[in-house]
């Protein structure tokens, strides 16, 4: 057993967890409030019982859009992230694989796949990072990402990370959980790949930062009016999470799917792939 497991058992430190839980909700409430402005959180209150909204919930077979920002990563973006969409056992997509000015063959091989679901765009200009390796951690793919989300026309979308795969019935098993419980927003655990080469279950149970990621996300296309910030480093955020507190803030209802159905592979550098 784990040190963080005893101490969880540990009555005293339970209740500085979760009252260090509590501060943090606290400091995302108070971005948000700076964030989101009043108009968006209105019209989220109103469009949400609106019929439109809940149509998407009653669709058969609604379109998904998968959305994948990508950065000099041609073989795997090919090879393992779109070709594990493209083979989902649900057939109702859109994939949409944006290039963070990609200089490397991503074109070539992308535009070598032979298959109508999938759009491709490489931006001439990549994104304005921070210098600071740690900030560019943060945000790097916000430029792409929000391209890809211009251009989704799903009822529901989701995303992918180019050097990341689904399990093939991701999408229907999420379809039909979101549609059932007419859900906002859905996320799910996921298998994460160590530094040593082994597999991980990263359980994510919890709505809130470190357990939600962007590639174990599924929701409501309501929610793409929520773009990713470039500043989300000056906040020491994460942009996925930087977004998705935001969507808490709207007070989306959220549910976490049970099972694991990402493989996260540890990361590496373009240089070597």
């Amino acid at each position: 057993m784990m040190l963080p497991d005893l101490l969880w058992k540990i009555p005293y430190f339970r209740k500085i967890i979760f009252g260090l839980f509590e501060i943090q909700n606290a400091i995302d409430v108070l971005h948000c409030r700076i964030d989101v402005p009043d108009e968006l959180f209105e019209q989220f209150q109103i469009d949400k019982l609106s019929q439109s909204y809940q149509a998407v919930f009653e669709k058969n077979e609604p379109l998904i859009s998968v959305c994948v920002g990508t950065y000099n990563r041609a073989e795997l973006v090919v090879n393992r992230c779109v070709k594990s969409i493209l083979n989902q056992d649900y057939e109702n997509l859109e994939v949409i694989v944006v290039g963070d000015c990609c200089t490397d063959n991503t074109v070539k091989l992308i535009k070598e796949i032979d298959d109508q679901r999938l759009q491709f765009l490489n931006l001439p200009q990549r994104g304005n990072y921070p210098s600071r390796p740690e900030w560019c951690w943060m945000v790097a793919g916000t430029v792409p990402f929000n391209e890809a989300l211009k251009l989704a026309k799903g009822d529901f979308i989701t995303h992918l990370d180019d050097d990341d795969e689904y399990l093939p019935d991701r999408i229907s098993k999420l379809v039909h959980f979101i549609q059932h419980s007419h859900y906002d927003f859905v996320w799910h655990p996921f298998w994460r790949e160590t530094l040593s080469g082994k597999w991980q279950l990263k359980s994510g149970t919890h709505f809130r930062r470190n357990e939600v990621t962007t590639s174990s996300s599924f929701y409501h296309k309501w929610l793409k009016r929520i773009p990713w910030d470039l500043n989300a480093f000056k906040y020491n955020e994460p942009g996925d999470w930087n977004r998705f507190r935001k969507f808490k803030y709207l007070g989306v209802k959220t549910a976490h799917f049970p099972e694991p159905l990402l493989r996260h592979f540890k990361e590496r550098n373009p240089s070597q792939i």
